[in-house]
């Protein structure tokens, strides 16, 4: 059985414990998830926002700052003017001036990701408030992407529900960025995917490249780019199994998969669903989760220089914990 984050990262065992920084640091489910990591030493925690705000909640919790669990307010932190030149320096060219830059840094989200950018913090955590166009505009803005990456995408992990007799643990993507992604933008995705499967499922991937069709069942530009992106990823990345055109119960059904595929090694056996557009792969994962009674982590930003990751708004404490450790989780590998 695939492990959870929290669960996975005990095994892991680092020698030092992370500090992640989480931008909406008096929301009651963040600091119940960050607490909750801290109190299972999965990490440390920095809570970002107004300090009056984060202690009161704490309070209200049963617990206080220290001893690994501290408060930054942008507005006050010795840190901030800093951050501000680092700021400036870095987006000047994009028209910045100081005033700006300072004012930028003193927002939890862009203050958070510098606390990764400066080595303060192993990765940040935020989204329970703000969108996800604003966590991903101040990762890429601040912590910048891999140097052997062509773009940031994000994924899902499902996990199944504890009592199911069937199912496994997979990885969506991408089910909360890339809107309309071209056939090289599914390859770079999966090539991404892949890796993170590696890194948080600790399984080798095989990879369904999603349609309506399974091996020329219908046709379709859309089906073309399912199929011209598949074969930009094996140019890319022959030693992983992936397969395509499939559809889903072909991908994920044994028995479908051999009926409908019967020469692929993925069919009916995928645990990285790639989905041809951001509709097909949210849609996809809430019927999953509100229907299937699947856990959904995320969305979990991958092709960052650090780790950076977003909430869904109608997250919970517990995937704020979990988030947190997959977080630590991409830190480490």
């Amino acid at each position: 059985m695939t492990l959870l984050p929290q669960a996975l990262l005990r095994q892991s065992a680092p020698s030092e414990r992370a500090v992640i920084s989480l931008s909406e640091g008096s929301d009651p489910r963040i600091v119940a998830g960050a607490l909750a990591a801290h109190q299972a030493e999965l990490a440390n925690v920095i809570l970002v926002g107004d300090a009056g705000a984060i202690r009161a909640e704490l309070r209200a919790q049963g617990a206080s700052e220290g001893h690994g669990v501290d408060v930054h307010d942008p507005l006050t932190s010795p840190l901030t003017e800093g951050f501000a030149a680092s700021f400036h320096a870095l987006r000047k060219h994009k028209g910045v001036d100081a005033a700006t830059a300072l004012t930028s840094v003193q927002s939890p989200v862009t203050y958070a990701a510098m606390l990764v950018r400066e080595g303060h913090a192993a990765g940040t955590v935020g989204g329970a408030v703000h969108t996800t166009g604003e966590i991903v505009r101040a990762a890429i803005q601040v912590i910048g992407m891999a140097p052997d990456t062509a773009m940031v995408s994000s994924f899902f992990l499902m996990y199944p529900p504890a009592k199911a007799a069937t199912g496994r643990a997979m990885l969506y993507s991408d089910c909360g960025l890339v809107i309309d992604p071209s056939a090289t933008d599914l390859a770079e995705i999966a090539k991404a995917s892949a890796q993170s499967c590696k890194a948080l499922l600790r399984e080798a991937p095989k990879l369904a490249f999603l349609s309506f069709s399974t091996k020329g069942s219908a046709r379709h530009a859309a089906v073309d780019k399912v199929g011209a992106g598949l074969a930009q990823f094996k140019a890319m990345a022959p030693d992983v199994e992936a397969d395509g055109e499939l559809q889903f119960d072909a991908a994920f059904v044994p028995a479908v998969g051999q009926r409908k595929a019967p020469d692929s090694a993925v069919a009916g056996h995928a645990n990285v669903m790639i989905f041809p557009n951001l509709d097909a792969g949210n849609i996809g994962y809430k019927i999953t989760q509100r229907l299937g009674g699947y856990m959904a982590i995320g969305p979990v930003l991958q092709g960052l220089a650090r780790p950076a990751n977003d909430l869904s708004r109608g997250c919970s404490a517990e995937d704020v914990a979990e988030m947190i450790a997959v977080t630590v989780l991409q830190s480490i590998n």
